[in-house]
């Protein structure tokens, strides 16, 4: 079926533009299936069911969360599949600019860090002259943290300094450093610099230096 000619009286070339809509025989017989199967399968699947047979496939109710291997300085992007809360596989993501997929033997071994039955899920504690390790919440851990830096500082603060006959403020304290990791995002290590510089830390360094 070709298409309609331009009306009578029409300037010449004025249809030239539309393109001509062409339907053959062999495009109809092919419509007329796929439509004829549509319905035919529309009849004989049952949706509800289909979605019960499939809830317990293999990648059914599976979520996918961006991270980073923490095995070195290099950041490797990694996509974790997770279901329930439980960790079903790690790979490379694709689409990190650092390893675009790739995982070294390091990497590759994430996993089974994860799955180790000796992986520390909780802050541990060991006092002074203890033989052994206590489980502590985080709370907990991060109150002590908080203590000891708020006392080394003070003990250790230096508020001026001599320099010729003249007493220059310099508000630090050198009994405390702050290191950084190659894992965290420019915004972290933005936060970082501004957290060390208000504690009055001069001893600012990165990992992937040492």
């Amino acid at each position: 079926m070709q298409g309609l000619p331009d009306a009578p009286g029409a300037k010449a070339g004025a249809g030239s533009d539309r393109l001509p809509t062409t339907v053959n025989r062999r495009d109809l017989l092919r419509l007329t299936l796929l439509g004829g199967s549509g319905l035919a399968l529309d009849g004989l699947l049952d949706v509800r069911a289909v979605r019960a047979a499939t809830a317990n496939l293999k990648l059914s109710q599976v979520a996918e969360f961006t991270t980073s291997c923490n095995f070195c300085s290099c950041g490797c992007g990694m996509i974790a599949a997770v279901r329930d809360g439980k960790l079903l596989k790690m790979e490379g993501d694709y689409d990190h600019i650092v390893n675009r997929g790739s995982l070294c033997v390091k990497g590759i071994s994430m996993f089974a860090t994860h799955t180790s039955p000796q992986r520390a899920q909780v802050p541990r504690y060991r006092a002074p002259g203890s033989d052994h390790w206590e489980d502590i919440t985080w709370q907990d851990a991060v109150d002590r943290i908080a203590k000891k830096i708020r006392k080394t500082r003070d003990e250790t603060w230096v508020s001026t300094e001599k320099v010729g006959d003249k007493d220059v403020p310099v508000n630090r304290t050198e009994a405390i450093a702050f290191l950084g990791g190659a894992q965290n995002t420019n915004e972290e290590c933005y936060l970082f610099q501004k957290a060390a510089r208000l504690l009055g830390l001069p001893f600012v360094e990165h990992q992937a230096r040492l």
